[in-house]
C-alpha cells in the first residue's frame, strides 16, 4: 500500500482506527454485561445502597432525604415482593438475560466492525429509546422525575462510545466501499 497525500500509510491509520473501535466496543460490551449481571441480585444491591446512603460515609440522609426515602422504598418493595411473589423477580432475570444477549450481539462488530456497523447503529437507536420509555412509563409506574433522569442517563451515556465508534468507522467504511467498487 502506498502513502497518501500526507505521506502517511493509510493501512497503518486503518489499523489504529480498528484498534480504537474495538477498544470502545469492548468497553460498551463490558458495561452491558455488568448492567445485566446487576439485575439478578436486586434485593441485595438495594439493601447495600440504602445502607451506604444512610451511613456516615455518604451522609445523604441530611442532604438528600427524598432520595434516601425513595431508595428505602425501592428496597422495601423489592424485599416484600420477593417474599410474597418471588416469581415476579423472573422479569428482572429476563432483563438481565436481555443485556447479556445484546452484549453477545456485539461479537460481530468486534470481529468486523465495518461489515457489522448495522449492529452499532441499532444500539444507538436502542439508547435513544431509553428516553421516551422513561418519560412515558416512568410516570405510569410512579417513578419520581429525578429517578427518570437517572434512568435516561444510561441511554445518554451509553450512546457516547457508540457515536465515537461510528465516527471512527466512517473513513473505514469509505475505504471498504471504494475497494468494493474498484475491486
Amino acid at each position: 500500500m502506498g502513502n497518501d497525500a500526507t505521506g502517511n500509510d493509510p493501512g497503518t491509520a486503518n489499523e489504529a482506527a480498528l484498534r480504537r473501535v474495538r477498544r470502545w466496543l469492548r468497553f460498551f460490551v463490558v458495561c452491558l454485561v455488568l448492567s445485566g449481571l446487576t439485575a439478578f441480585p436486586l434485593e441485595t444491591e438495594t439493601s447495600w445502597l440504602v445502607d451506604f446512603a444512610t451511613g456516615p460515609a455518604a451522609g445523604l440522609t441530611d442532604h438528600l432525604p427524598v432520595l434516601v426515602e425513595w431508595l428505602a422504598r425501592v428496597r422495601d418493595g423489592i424485599a416484600e415482593t420477593n417474599d410474597r411473589y418471588p416469581f415476579l423477580a423472573y422479569g428482572t432475570d429476563w432483563l438481565a438475560f436481555a443485556h447479556l444477549v445484546i452484549a453477545a450481539a456485539f461479537w460481530g462488530p468486534l470481529k468486523d466492525p465495518v461489515r457489522n456497523v448495522w449492529v452499532i447503529r441499532w444500539a444507538v437507536l436502542a439508547c435513544a429509546g431509553v428516553i421516551p420509555l422513561a418519560l412515558v412509563c416512568g410516570p405510569l409506574r410512579g417513578i419520581p422525575l429525578y429517578w427518570r433522569f437517572i434512568d435516561m442517563s444510561f441511554g445518554v451515556v451509553g450512546v457516547v462510545p457508540l457515536l465515537i465508534v461510528l465516527r471512527l468507522l466512517r473513513p473505514l467504511e469509505r475505504t471498504a466501499h471504494a475497494a468494493a467498487v474498484t475491486g
